[in-house]
C-alpha cells in the first residue's frame, strides 16, 4: 500500500466467520469450547489482527448455522459490530434455500447486503435467489463462476468463443462481463497475474460506463450457457 500510495479507504476487505465444523482443526481462530457468541467475537478480533485493519468493509457468515436460532445468535453479534463501526456491512454465504434466506432477511435488524454462493447447475444457478437479491438491494456474489462443469463445457462453444473474440475478450472474461451486466459480482480466485490484469481491465470498462453486451446478447449468452438470467 505504501509503495502504491494507497490508503485504507482505497481497499475493500471482506472476510468470514466460519463455524467449527468448517474449520481446519489445527488452525481454529477461536476457543472451540466457547459459546457461539464468543467464538464470533474472537474470530472478528483475529481477522482484524491478521488483516492489520481497524475495520472490515464486509463480514460474511460462511454458511447458515445448524439451525435458524443459532444463525441469528451469530447475526446479533455481527449487528453489534456494525453498530460499533467495526464492520461496515453483513452478508451470508453458501445459502441456497430461498425460504431460509428470506427468514434470515426478515429476522435481521441489519439486513444482509451480500449473498455469496457457488454459481453452478446443482443449485439451478440460484435463479430465484438472484431475483430476491435484486428486489431487495442485496449484492449477489458468485464463486466457482468459471469452474462448474456445465459452465466450463459451455464456454467452449464456438458461438461463445466468437462472441468473446468480437468483444476483444476471452470466453472467461466474457463470462465475467455477463455476470456483471446482470448486476452481480463474480469473485475471481486466480493467482495468475495475466488473468488478474484481464479481469481488472474488463471490470474497469464496465465501471467506466461501457455496455459490452446488449440485451439481446445477454439473452443469447443465457441460452448458450444454459443459465436463466
Amino acid at each position: 500500500m505504501k509503495e502504491l500510495g494507497l490508503s485504507r479507504s482505497d481497499l475493500f476487505i471482506q472476510t468470514k466467520f466460519t463455524s467449527l465444523n468448517g474449520q481446519d482443526p489445527n488452525r481454529v481462530p477461536y476457543d472451540k469450547d466457547a459459546s457461539v457468541e464468543d467464538q464470533v467475537y474472537q474470530s472478528i478480533e483475529e481477522s482484524l489482527k491478521n488483516l492489520r485493519t481497524e475495520y472490515i468493509d464486509s463480514f460474511v457468515l460462511h454458511s447458515p448455522m445448524r439451525n435458524h436460532e443459532e444463525t441469528m445468535r451469530v447475526w446479533r453479534v455481527l449487528e453489534e459490530k456494525v453498530d460499533n463501526g467495526v464492520i461496515r456491512q453483513l452478508g451470508i454465504s453458501n445459502c441456497y434455500d430461498i425460504h431460509h434466506f428470506e427468514k434470515i432477511h426478515d429476522d435481521a435488524r441489519i439486513k444482509p447486503a451480500v449473498l455469496q454462493n457457488r454459481f453452478y447447475s446443482d443449485s439451478g444457478f440460484d435463479v430465484d435467489l438472484r431475483k430476491y437479491c435484486a428486489d431487495n438491494a442485496i449484492r449477489y456474489q458468485s464463486f466457482w463462476t468459471l469452474t462448474s462443469s456445465t459452465t466450463r463445457r459451455n464456454l467452449q462453444k464456438l458461438e461463445v468463443k466468437q462472441m468473446a473474440e468480437d468483444k476483444g475478450l476471452t470466453p472467461q472474461t466474457l463470462m465475467y462481463v455477463y455476470m456483471m451486466e446482470l448486476g452481480h459480482t463474480p469473485l475471481s480466485g486466480t493467482t495468475n497475474r495475466e488473468h488478474m490484469l484481464s479481469d481488472v481491465a474488463v471490470m474497469e470498462r464496465i465501471q467506466a460506463g461501457e455496455t459490452i453486451l446488449s440485451e439481446e446478447e445477454l439473452d443469447q449468452m443465457s441460452h448458450l450457457l444454459e443459465i436463466e438470467s
